[in-house]
């Protein structure tokens, strides 16, 4: 991309001066030559020949000369952007959500499993220079798309989390959910690695402490942010389903284990969020997103392209067809 430029653009206030040059060689022009005084009166187009008609053009060659040479000292130039690298140190995100029954509890609009992925989406869209990962888990745990930077991908397989018939006793695994994802992240050559971790619930569920597990992810250098998703007291819950397969809802207690959850962030260095809105959910991810930012340094390589000989050589001109004229065709005339 070319751009163009002055190295010392103060210079073009001089142009400023043409005008002022001019007004005062249009005063002064009558006592540079001499005068012929005639008795005897004589037609204006006899008296004036061809040769003084075009010696004020002199005067306008020597000043485009010099508007020549005020340009070239101005150094006009032009720049092109050129071997441009640019390297991102981005950050490896894995999130980790509960999809057991409860997260179709309607505190939440549609329902809580819905909310999480329409912000996450947007989480996602906003991170385009760091790879994410996906795992969803309820009594067990599995990963639906590993580390990776095609975003496309990510978002596909978010779209596609449903709660697919988990027994609604299946439980709440959180430390089996936080194993697999720190399995996603354990290998991965970035600074900065981080898990999102989400629930609804209690561990209840699976063979690995969560505790054991935070702890695990501290070796490895992973920060952990947990939210806990639901309204405080109560809200409806599915129990069942009808003859027809929908869901029958009940309004129940919401338990969340924030303790565990705020240790779990508190020995990774992370932090615990509670979300129990839509709109809180949705200020968590954009905390977590300003906290988390990716390092981008660019190098740039500018070419410049300097201008200003033309303008030289056209000052040049004039002042050389000033100068010959001056000393041939106009050399001495009445």
């Amino acid at each position: 991309m070319m751009n163009s430029t002055w190295t010392y653009p103060a210079f073009l206030w001089l142009l400023l001066l043409l005008p002022i040059i001019v007004v005062g060689y249009m005063q002064f022009k009558n006592e540079q030559y001499p005068t012929l005084k005639i008795s005897q009166w004589v037609s204006k187009p006899e008296l004036i020949s061809w040769k003084a008609r075009l010696r004020p053009y002199l005067f306008v060659l020597r000043m485009l000369a010099l508007a020549g040479l005020i340009v070239a000292l101005a150094r006009p130039r032009s720049a092109e952007k050129s071997n441009f690298s640019s390297f991102k140190n981005g950050i490896d995100i894995v999130i980790a959500s509960d999809v057991s029954g409860s997260m179709m509890a309607t505190d939440l609009k549609p329902n809580r499993l819905e909310a999480v992925k329409n912000v996450a989406a947007n989480f996602i869209k906003n991170r385009p220079n760091d790879r994410i990962g996906l795992v969803v888990y309820a009594g067990e745990s599995y990963t639906r798309t590993p580390v990776t930077s095609d975003k496309l991908m990510v978002l596909q397989s978010l779209a596609e989390v449903q709660y697919n018939g988990f027994a609604l006793q299946d439980g709440t695994a959180i430390g089996l959910g936080l194993a697999t994802a720190i399995n996603r992240l354990k290998e991965s050559p970035t600074k900065s690695k981080v898990i999102i971790l989400l629930t609804d619930g209690v561990n209840n569920a699976g063979s690995l402490d969560p505790i054991t597990a935070a702890e695990i992810a501290k070796e490895y250098g992973i920060k952990v942010y947990t939210i806990g998703v639901g309204t405080n007291g109560i809200a409806n819950f599915p129990i069942a389903k009808d003859a027809a397969g929908n869901l029958v809802f009940q309004p129940q207690k919401v338990e969340i284990d924030e303790s565990l959850m705020k240790q779990i962030a508190a020995i990774t260095k992370g932090k615990y969020f509670r979300a129990n809105s839509n709109e809180k959910l949705e200020a968590i991810y954009k905390e977590i997103d300003a906290l988390e930012k990716s390092i981008i340094k660019e190098e740039k390589h500018i070419q410049f392209d300097e201008n200003y000989r033309p303008w030289v050589l056209v000052a040049l001109f004039f002042l050389l067809a000033e100068f010959v004229l001056n000393r041939t065709v106009f050399k001495s005339f009445i």
